[in-house]
């Protein structure tokens, strides 16, 4: 095996397992990755940031500036809020949401697509007294699966067209995939609507899911002691019957940021102490109001709130702004005037102080702050409401206007007369001049970590490409499967592409899955366009994992999932997947 290939194999590998980890942020590694690959010369020095001009990495940024046009303008709220409106028992309510999140996939970002739909799915939940568990998880799936029906719908498919048009010529066009796309979305969800749901762990039903929707993992917070307040001169032990009335777990105490071990049951109660409490928002705010406690910077949010104050539960996503970082690095009260008051983590308790805990993707955070100012800053953070959203922040006059700019620059490049990245770009230049993306909006709509990752990439990709190293791995999936029909090749390469997909990130499998699509073709003398459709479908189908997809992830804290939850339903789904997928791609795109 040449150095270069052993360089480049041994660099994959290593990327694999700093993904896997999670100790470090996929960006960085990719980077890391790439920066190496150029100084030992197998990468070079001219192509080494020609990934961050590539067609897909440019795409993929002016889809998620659309995505964001789209939710401002109102289109979607109008859509989304005509099917929720309807009351409909759970398998139809399954099928309602599912085939809606799948919809808004396919022409917007699906992990926008997701957020959008999940406070209506929660609220739901809420009025129909049901875990939210059950359908959190299909709604995730169905918005993963809406994807693949068109070209701007995930990222897997634009790096599978962008590759095709590179190496053979032409892109496959904005409803290419729709056929095959299209197909494995219809089954895909009927699948989670009448039968998958039966399949999620039901871990919560001795709970009361009509109560507040964090009953499934209660918050770890912190109260402040005031000097009127009763508790002062008690022990902590002597808290107790407030705490039950309130349905309340004192877990800790904390005196002059020191936290006293254990729980401190025998410790006498100052003014100034910090009480660390386990509860709902409900439970927090009537166990404060019963012991004249205080939230953290509870006073002085009084003295600059003019329109009252507000609660807010959010959830955390991959590449917000607060993960990985604290409430104190980033100064959130001294800065923002908004106290970070509690987190949910899979009912995980804390040593650390609640301001000084890194945040987590998936983790959900309680929000105190004055009500003019808590959802901006939720927005800063880039952290998702769990409650529904109110009417005020779209522009519904301007629904049809965004929607028609939309539609018509995806008509032109549909049919030619336009590339696809120069029609989206005019969108997001209308979208800015019309003032329904603000100019400030739109670089905090990109989710950089996603271009970092695709500008290292596909370098690396295209190294291994010409060196030999993907044609010594079609060769291996040739040999494996020497003697049995094409169907077989491509199941194996599909079960190969998506089991890489569920452990790490859809876009960079797609990065390495394309040029070894295309080399197992040639070694069959077959057409690659079937190949690079099963790749395509494979690497956005990562179901098994709460790491596989963000969409997974998303869903995590708010459903009240373990790590382990989502195989039981997410594995059936996926060889489904494939043994639906197949036949349709065979069919659609002949060898």
């Amino acid at each position: 095996m040449p150095a270069d290939q052993i360089i480049l194999f041994a660099l994959f590998a290593a990327v694999f397992v700093f993904l896997l980890w999670g100790r470090w942020r996929y960006d960085l590694v990719a980077f890391i990755a790439l920066i190496i690959a150029v100084i030992l010369g197998v990468v070079p020095t001219s192509d080494a940031f020609s990934g961050f001009g590539h067609p897909a990495t440019i795409i993929v940024a002016l889809v998620l500036v659309v995505s964001r046009g789209l939710v401002n303008s109102g289109a979607i709220d109008v859509i989304t809020r005509k099917v929720t409106a309807l009351d409909l028992k759970l398998s139809r309510h399954i099928m309602a949401m599912s085939g809606l999140g799948a919809l808004l996939s396919a022409f917007m970002n699906n992990v926008a697509a997701l957020a959008l739909l999940m406070p209506v799915d929660l609220q739901a939940a809420k009025k129909k007294e049901r875990s939210p568990r059950i359908t959190l998880m299909p709604l995730a799936f169905a918005t993963i699966l809406g994807g693949m029906i068109t070209l701007i719908g995930t990222p897997p498919n634009i790096i599978i067209a962008a590759y095709r048009e590179q190496n053979l010529g032409e892109a496959f066009g904005m409803f290419d995939f729709a056929p095959v796309g299209l197909t494995c979305a219809v089954v895909g969800i009927a699948f989670v609507a009448f039968f998958g749901w039966r399949l999620i762990p039901r871990q919560d039903s001795d709970k009361n899911p009509g109560k507040d929707l964090r009953d499934l993992d209660d918050y770890i917070a912190e109260i402040v002691v005031t000097e009127k307040s009763p508790a002062v001169g008690k022990k902590v032990r002597e808290l107790d019957p407030f705490a039950e009335d309130a349905d309340v777990s004192i877990v800790g105490l904390v005196r002059k940021k020191r936290r006293f071990s254990g729980y401190a049951r025998h410790v006498e109660i100052q003014a100034g102490d910090v009480l660390v409490v386990e509860a709902g928002p409900q439970e927090l705010d009537q166990f404060r109001g019963s012991l004249k406690l205080e939230f953290a910077g509870e006073s002085r949010h009084e003295k600059v709130a003019s329109g009252g104050m507000s609660l807010l539960e959010v959830v955390v996503p991959q590449n917000s702004l607060i993960e990985g970082r604290s409430a104190l690095s980033l100064k959130l009260l001294l800065r923002h005037g908004v106290t970070l008051l509690g987190v949910s983590r899979e009912g995980e308790r804390f040593r650390e102080r609640v301001r000084r805990l890194k945040i987590e993707a998936g983790d959900i955070l309680l929000l105190l702050g004055p009500t003019e100012r808590v959802e901006e800053v939720a927005n800063w953070l880039g952290v998702l409401p769990l409650a529904e959203r109110g009417l005020s922040v779209t522009q519904y006059k301007r629904a049809g206007l965004a929607a028609g700019i939309f539609a018509a620059a995806i008509g032109v490049a549909s049919f030619g007369g336009l590339y696809l990245a120069v029609a989206l770009a005019i969108v997001v230049a209308a979208y800015v001049l019309l003032d329904i993306v603000p100019l400030q909006e739109v670089y905090h709509q990109i989710e950089w970590p996603v271009i970092v990752l695709l500008g290292s990439m596909i370098p690396l990709g295209t190294a291994l490409e010409n060196s030999g190293g993907t044609e010594l791995i079609a060769r291996g999936i040739v040999d494996l499967t020497s003697g049995l029909p094409t169907m077989a090749v491509l199941g194996v390469l599909m079960v190969v592409i998506m089991t890489l997909s569920d452990v790490l990130n859809n876009t960079a499998t797609a990065v390495v899955g394309a040029p070894i699509a295309v080399e197992v073709a040639n070694r069959l003398n077959a057409n690659p366009d079937p190949f690079l459709m099963a790749v395509a479908v494979a690497a956005s189908c990562a179901f098994l994992t709460p790491i596989g997809h963000k969409n997974n992830t998303l869903i995590m804290g708010p459903g009240g999932y373990k790590f382990g939850d989502y195989w039981r339903m997410g594995l059936p789904l996926e060889i489904l997947i494939v043994a639906i997928s197949i036949p349709a791609i065979l069919f659609f795109w002949p060898l």
